[in-house]
């Protein structure tokens, strides 16, 4: 695939949510790292750290968050200041809901598991935008990852699905209130890849198999593609894409 030369030349980008090779956001990062960017990543804990360190050596580069805690976001962030000073992007890739909500009824979901999708799936990037304030230049990018569940009833999204459509409102405030401090917020919308995420949806070789059918040439989207517009997203060439949800999916969301 053709590519604008170092479209990202001399930008610092914070990658949040790599946990494999096959994750959305490692292939944002791969996407990043070709068009010049300086990347910085966050993990949840020592497990994932391990996955992540496969792919990054750089023991620098890499920072612990939670982003179910106010405190290890603000301190994962210092860290990040300290390091490397401002940065001109964060890719916010987390989403989490318990297995058992993933399947059947939504009447079925519990109050704890619907709350948990909320707060680490939508919530999540209230916080980050939060505490991001004080790292992000002007002007600077956050990106997030959304899903067509958010609009349509897919079978066994269910509560994700729900957060989801949280998190693209979410979009949309910050947005609004994070043009102030030079931030432009937006989200993609990615088709359906076989990730560790995708895995704990009940029946998702069927949610990929359907997913493939309905895209314009019968392939699958990659990784490689939505990082392509991950990348647009946080370059200069984006300044005036505001608060928006780009679908990156082949063309699923148009059936």
């Amino acid at each position: 695939m053709k590519r604008l030369d170092k479209l990202l030349s001399g930008k610092k980008i914070l990658i949040m949510g790599a946990a494999n090779k096959r994750s959305i956001a490692w292939g944002c990062a791969q996407s990043m790292l070709d068009n010049g960017a300086e990347l910085i990543f966050t993990y949840q804990n020592e497990r994932l750290k391990k996955s992540l360190n496969r792919l990054v050596q750089d023991e620098d580069r890499l920072i612990e968050c939670d982003v179910s805690s106010d405190e290890s976001i603000e301190k994962a962030f210092g860290q990040v200041a300290d390091r490397f000073g401002k940065i001109d992007g964060i890719v916010h890739a987390i989403a989490f809901a318990k297995k058992e909500e993933l399947a059947g009824d939504i009447m079925n979901s519990s109050r704890e598991g619907y709350a948990l999708a909320q707060n680490i799936s939508a919530y999540s990037l209230i916080a980050v935008a939060k505490y991001g304030i004080k790292i992000l230049n002007d002007p600077a990018s956050i990106v997030t990852l959304t899903y067509f569940g958010s609009e349509r009833a897919i079978p066994n999204y269910n509560v994700m699905g729900v957060a989801k459509a949280a998190l693209e409102a979410n979009v949309r405030y910050l947005a609004r209130d994070m043009a102030k401090y030079g931030v432009r917020v937006n989200a993609i919308s990615a088709g359906a890849v076989k990730t560790l995420a995708v895995t704990g949806v009940k029946d998702h070789g069927d949610l990929l198999r359907l997913s493939r059918e309905r895209t314009v040439d019968g392939e699958s989207v990659t990784t490689e593609q939505i990082g392509g517009a991950a990348s647009f997203l946080v370059s200069d060439l984006s300044t005036g894409v505001v608060g928006d949800v780009i679908y990156v999916d082949k063309g699923v969301h148009l059936i």
